[in-house]
C-alpha cells in the first residue's frame, strides 16, 4: 500500500526522507487551513452570538422556535413566544439566529452602500462639471 514511499524512505536506494516530510507538513498545513481553522472561527462567533443576546431581541432556537427575549441570565434565557405570551427558558446554546441583530446589521449595511453610491453620484457629478 505504501510502496510509493519505500523509494523515498530506503538509504540504500539513495532517498532521503525529505520529500515524504514535505507531504506530511502540506497535509497538516491543508487540514489546518480547510477544516480547523473555519471551525474555530465558527465557534467564536457563535460564543459571540450568545453572549451578545439582550432582553427585547427576536430570536431562533436550535429546534426553530421563535420569540423575544424577556430576560436573560449567566448561562440561560426566557423568550416569549405567540399571543398568548407562553415564556420558554432555555439554555444559551441552544441559540440559533438573532433576527434583530441580522435585520439591524442589514439595514446598517444598505445604509452604507446608499452612502457609498451617493458619495461615488457627487464625485461623478464633480467631475462632469469641469
Amino acid at each position: 500500500m505504501f510502496n510509493f514511499l519505500s523509494g523515498a524512505v530506503d538509504p540504500a536506494a539513495g532517498g532521503t526522507m525529505t520529500p515524504t516530510i514535505i507531504m506530511i507538513v502540506g497535509m497538516i498545513a491543508v487540514f489546518y487551513f480547510m477544516i480547523i481553522r473555519p471551525e474555530n472561527k465558527r465557534k467564536k462567533e457563535a460564543e459571540n452570538l450568545r453572549s451578545s443576546i439582550k432582553v427585547g431581541d427576536e430570536i431562533t432556537t436550535i429546534g426553530g422556535i421563535t420569540g423575544k427575549v424577556v430576560n436573560v441570565k449567566e448561562d440561560r434565557f426566557v423568550i416569549e413566544t405567540g399571543a398568548d405570551q407562553v415564556r420558554i427558558e432555555l439554555m444559551k446554546w441552544a441559540l440559533s439566529t438573532n433576527d434583530s441583530a441580522a435585520a439591524a446589521a442589514k439595514e446598517e449595511a444598505a445604509k452604507k452602500a446608499e452612502e457609498k453610491a451617493k458619495a461615488k453620484a457627487a464625485k461623478k457629478a464633480k467631475n462632469a462639471d469641469k
